[in-house]
């Protein structure tokens, strides 16, 4: 492993400034050692069309597909919605799935949303489906997100800020038994 992982940073929500972002950005603050690729507009993918995932695959299903393998490891920051994962973030997914991007890629999976259980163990079960690798300690369930975050973005849940940073080690751990 080198001494500065690519960590690609895959925001699952459909707003801009959200949440899931904010915490992607203290998260590259807390980890300077991470090289941070952020992919937060998953409309610029198009609607999965399993005739052309294999052959003709849309360029910006390539880039993303490269991006994952280019990484050492991914997070996926996603808020629930309706009690599942963002549509946006599943479409991304379904373009993933004939594919072996994920199998065993070290993988980080953050729910912030309101409550996020059911969309939080939908996506580690979409995620083993892929093949991804991941600990209960690189899976991180935030509830009651906006009281967490204040207006500019900025944490002010101490918890949380801890949370993060056992998030941050286990996730530095995964990825040096892959190397």
């Amino acid at each position: 492993m080198t001494d500065t992982p690519r960590i690609l940073a895959i925001v699952g929500s459909a707003s801009r400034n959200s949440s899931n972002l904010f915490l992607i950005q203290y998260l590259q603050e807390l980890n300077p050692s991470w090289q941070f690729a952020l992919w937060e507009d998953l409309a610029v993918l198009p609607h999965f069309d399993p005739e052309q995932t294999i052959e003709t695959p849309p360029p910006q299903v390539v880039a993303l597909r490269d991006a994952i393998s280019a990484a050492a490891g991914v997070i996926i920051s996603t808020p629930e919605y309706i009690f599942s994962i963002p549509a946006r973030l599943k479409n991304m997914l379904e373009w993933c799935v004939a594919t072996t991007v994920f199998s065993q890629k070290p993988l980080g999976i953050i729910t912030a949303s309101a409550n996020g259980s059911k969309g939080h163990a939908e996506l580690q079960l979409i995620m083993r489906t892929l093949d991804a690798r991941f600990t209960p300690e690189t899976c991180l369930l935030v509830q009651g997100i906006k009281g967490k975050i204040n207006d500019g973005g900025s944490l002010r849940d101490p918890g949380l800020k801890e949370n993060l940073r056992n998030f941050s080690l286990a996730f530095d751990a995964l990825i040096a038994r892959g190397a």
